[in-house]
């Protein structure tokens, strides 16, 4: 290989690695090739694939989708108390909460809210890179702290084992 060819191989993988790194890993060859001919780098779609073979730029696969529920416990579940009566008349009578996550630079974080469903405000929130009952208790216990609700408050969330979880009872209990 020439030098001019070199330096020009060269200039087109420092391209690459910037573009790999503005878009956060997330661009196969195909999509390399159209940005790096956007930004006017002509180079064949082989010789991108190639290059980036050569030199490990990778795009990072990202897990679609997660299951935050398990529905599949042998947990005592509580009734639904609700019945997508989804106005409560005044604050602090329905709190309302579910589990979500959210990817990172560090890995997946999991997020849990409750929300008051008359004022539609979030109450309490918890988030943690596990999905252990502690993850929903932390939540409730700060919605408790800063609302101190009286007797009387439903919760209302889906069937996740967390939620049925001995820990997250024994707090609505307390």
């Amino acid at each position: 290989m020439s030098t001019t060819a070199r330096h020009r191989e060269e200039g087109i993988v420092a391209h690459m690695k910037a573009i790999h790194h503005e878009v956060k890993q997330e661009y196969g060859w195909s999509r390399m090739h159209r940005e790096l001919a956007h930004r006017g780098i002509r180079v064949g779609k082989e010789r991108v694939q190639k290059l980036m073979q050569r030199h490990g730029i990778r795009a990072r696969h990202k897990r679609k989708w997660i299951a935050t529920t398990n529905s599949h416990h042998s947990l005592p579940v509580a009734p639904n108390l609700l019945e997508r009566n989804f106005t409560p008349a005044a604050p602090n009578r329905v709190w309302s909460s579910d589990i979500t996550y959210i990817h990172t630079e560090q890995g997946w974080l999991y997020l849990t809210v409750m929300l008051d469903l008359h004022s539609r405000q979030i109450v309490g929130w918890s988030m943690q890179n596990h999905m252990r009952a502690e993850l929903v208790d932390d939540a409730l216990k700060m919605a408790w702290f800063r609302r101190q609700p009286k007797a009387g408050l439903i919760v209302h969330s889906d069937r996740g084992s967390q939620y049925c979880s001995k820990p997250f009872q024994d707090s609505m209990t307390a």
